[in-house]
Parts: C-alpha cells; sequence; structure tokens
C-alpha cells in the first residue's frame, strides 16, 4: 500500500513572516511532479522558485499516502503541509492567506496547532476567490482542523524548530511525525529514510533540538515495526531498528514538553495484536507515551478501538492514538481489489482531531494524513501526495452525507 512523502531542500527558518506561494486562477494548488513523471534536474528547476533544491516523492506498500512538509507557519520559507508549490509567471496578484489566520481550535479539547498555510486553507481562498462559496466550506472542513507536520531529511532542526515556534506563538502543541528510518519501507516504493544508524542518530540529535523546551507530539517512525513483524524489513536490520527507535524514545522523552507514540500499524495488518507486543516493548514502549494505530488507512475508529484495547491490556494499560483522517466510511469494500487502498471512492473524513474521546485508552483521535491529498496515480488522481482538490471535495461531502 502506498505512501508519499515531500520536502523542500535548502530550507532555512527565518523570523517574521514568510511569503506564501500564490494560488492559480483555477484554485487547484500548483504541484510539482513526481520522480517518475520527469528527471530529477527538470523537477528541481520548476519548483526552485520557492523551494530552493528540489523535492521528493515516494509511493510504498501499506496503504499510506504521507507528505513530509519543512516549514512552519510563519516562520517557513516554503509552504507548510502541502510541501513545495511552483508559482507561474505573472500571478502575484492570486489569492493567498497573507494575514488570514484560521481560528485555533480551542484548546481544552484540541490542544494542536491548525496551520495558517495548508493546501486545505489556500484552496478555500482560492474558491472563494472564484465564488465558489458551497466549495469552500466543504473544504474549510479541512482546513479548519490541525494535521501532522512530517519532518523530511533535510534541515531537521529548522524544520522542528519551525514548526514548534509556529504552535508555540498561539499556545499549542505541534502534532509531528518521524519518519526517517534507515531501510524504510523494506527497499521498495517509499524507500529512503537516513543512510545508516549513525545518520539516522545524527538527524535525531537536530531535531530534538529543535523541539528543544516547546510542545510537540511525535507520532514515531510509521511502520517501522510493523515491517519488522510481517518479514519484509530483513531480520540483519532488525536490532538496529530496536536500537534507533529505543535511542529516540529516550531522547524525546528527555524533553520537558514532548508526547512520542509509536507507531504500530492498523488492525488490517498486524491482525494479531499479540504479535506487536515484544517489538514494542523492545523498541521503548515502557518510557513512551503510548503507541499510534491506523496511520494514513481508512481502517474504522471502531475496529482500532477494539484492537488498541486488545493491544494496550498486552502491555500493562498503555493509551493510544488513533488516525481518524479518511476513515468516516471504513476501508473501501472488496477484498480482492489490490489497490483497495488507493484513492478508494465514497471515503469520508473521520471523527475530527481531539482529546476528548471518551475513553481513557485513548489519547486522541487525530489527523495524521492529510485528507485531500492523492494515494497514487489511480482512479483518476494525480501522483501520490499531491493535493487534490475533487478528492477532498467528495471526503468532506460524504462527510456531510454520514451526518445527515
Amino acid at each position: 500500500m502506498p505512501r508519499t512523502s515531500r520536502w523542500c531542500d535548502g530550507w532555512a527558518p527565518a523570523a517574521g513572516k514568510a511569503p506564501t506561494p500564490p494560488l492559480p486562477e483555477t484554485g487547484a494548488l500548483p504541484q510539482t511532479p513526481g520522480p517518475r513523471d520527469e528527471a530529477p534536474a527538470t523537477r528541481r528547476s520548476r519548483i526552485s522558485k520557492w523551494c530552493g533544491k528540489g523535492g521528493r516523492t515516494h509511493t510504498g506498500i501499506r496503504g499510506r499516502t504521507r507528505v513530509v512538509s519543512v516549514a512552519a507557519g510563519a516562520l517557513l520559507s516554503c509552504v507548510v503541509v502541502s510541501g513545495c508549490f511552483g508559482a507561474s509567471e505573472g500571478d502575484s496578484d492570486h489569492a493567498s492567506l497573507a494575514g488570514q489566520q484560521p481560528k485555533q481550535r480551542p484548546k481544552a479539547t484540541i490542544p494542536y496547532w491548525v496551520n495558517p498555510d495548508g493546501s486545505a486553507a489556500r484552496q478555500v481562498v482560492a474558491y472563494r476567490k472564484r465564488g465558489e462559496d458551497g466549495e469552500a466550506r466543504l473544504v474549510e472542513k479541512i482546513a479548519e482542523q490541525p494535521v501532522a507536520e512530517w519532518l523530511g531529511v533535510d534541515d531537521p532542526e529548522g524544520q522542528a524548530r519551525g514548526f514548534t515556534a509556529a504552535a508555540d506563538q498561539v499556545n499549542r502543541d505541534a502534532l509531528l511525525v518521524f519518519y526517517n528510518i534507515p531501510h524504510r519501507d523494506c527497499g521498495q516504493y517509499s524507500k529512503g529514510g537516513a543512510a545508516d544508524g549513525d545518520a539516522y542518530r545524527t538527524w535525531l540529535d537536530r531535531v530534538v533540538r529543535g523541539i528543544g523546551e516547546r510542545r510537540a507530539t511525535v507520532i514515531l517512525e510509521p511502520d517501522a515495526l510493523p515491517h519488522v513483524v510481517d518479514g519484509c524489513t530483513p531480520r540483519k536490520f532488525h536490532e538496529e531498528r530496536y536500537d534507533l527507535l529505543t535511542g529516540a524514545v529516550d531522547k524525546l522523552k528527555g524533553l520537558p514538553r514532548t508526547k512520542v507514540y509509536l507507531d504500530a500499524g492498523n488492525p488490517h495488518w498486524i491482525k494479531d495484536p499479540r504479535r506487536m507486543v515484544e517489538p514494542l516493548k523492545r523498541a521503548g514502549i515502557r518510557k513512551a507515551d503510548g503507541f499510534a494505530l491506523n496511520t494514513s488507512n481508512y481502517q474504522t475508529t471502531q475496529e482500532n478501538r477494539a484492537y488498541g484495547k486488545r493491544l494496550s491490556a498486552l502491555m500493562g494499560g498503555k493509551p493510544f492514538v488513533i488516525d481518524t483522517s479518511r476513515n468516516g466510511n471504513g476501508p473501501a469494500p472488496g477484498k480482492n481489489d489490490p489497490q483497495a487502498w488507493c484513492n478508494p471512492k465514497g471515503r469520508a473524513l473521520g471523527e475530527r482531531p481531539t482529546v476528548d474521546t471518551g475513553d481513557r485508552w485513548i489519547d486522541a483521535y487525530l489527523w495524521i494524513k492529510r485528507p485531500g491529498e492523492s494515494d497514487g496515480t489511480c482512479k483518476g488522481g494525480p501522483t501520490a501526495g499531491r493535493w487534490w482538490p475533487r478528492y477532498a471535495l467528495d471526503l468532506a461531502r460524504n462527510a456531510d452525507r454520514g451526518n445527515g
């Protein structure tokens, strides 16, 4: 199942408000081509206007799509959340979010930072400029919610500092995802990550410095442990992976206001939760705040809740968080569809992010995956990780129907 990540090279945080690339008149966000679409040199030239050296997109095998961003809120020099955007000539007067700060959610129930410059927020501006108020109201359902920021390889300290500082300015927590483990995705579509263990430790040290004393919640290395359990990651790398994850938990919990949750897959991946217990223990779950389920997937909250409670009971009552970003209608029907994970039709936004879950075992419902980004070039979608207005509209519209 696929995953994606995109980031910009050459970013350096700067004080004050950074420029926001404009939207085209059509309201669709400008996108950079994926690596299979054209040569890297061409790709870099297309986005250098805003992002310096370039962007990368990867797709993988576990039904996930994600974008790794490099900037943060008012401290960015590249647009946050949706990664990198190119700009066409003569569009300086196009829609922009300059001076339009989305309302932060009530801190008591949603303490996480709402990014003012995300893809959905900018799409809302574009729709309103064109007088498409109905579409704007639908996409606003995404824009007004906090979503996770995925840290990339380049300038990790600057990324972490930028995101957490932007959140701190409005007295909120930054929701971050670390996705840089060596031998990531078993060398398949989302292969990459740090070159080796030493490179990962160096990267981690920089991220930790960037977070510092500011508030952050970290989802640690999606898929890293499930890939150990399902045998996709070669056995010769298992000990190194446990050591790196344990070290990451130790360093993150050494920070005064950082929470960390180890990724534990989803109920339809490692179906027997007993198989996850020992890997989680070896990865440092004892010191972690808990574990995360359903990252970028579509499994229902009910299924994740039941699975999570079984897993929690096996580990002395550890709490967990659930990614509810796109699980409002659950997974697509049809067990025999090999691409059921890829831009499935009829899906809907799930429960809104909140820490008020009504369940003492569930710390939060989170939007770890960014609703509205494509899973890949299937069912009419753009390259994985790219903002797709039509899919965003469908997710929001279907959620409305489900609540109707």
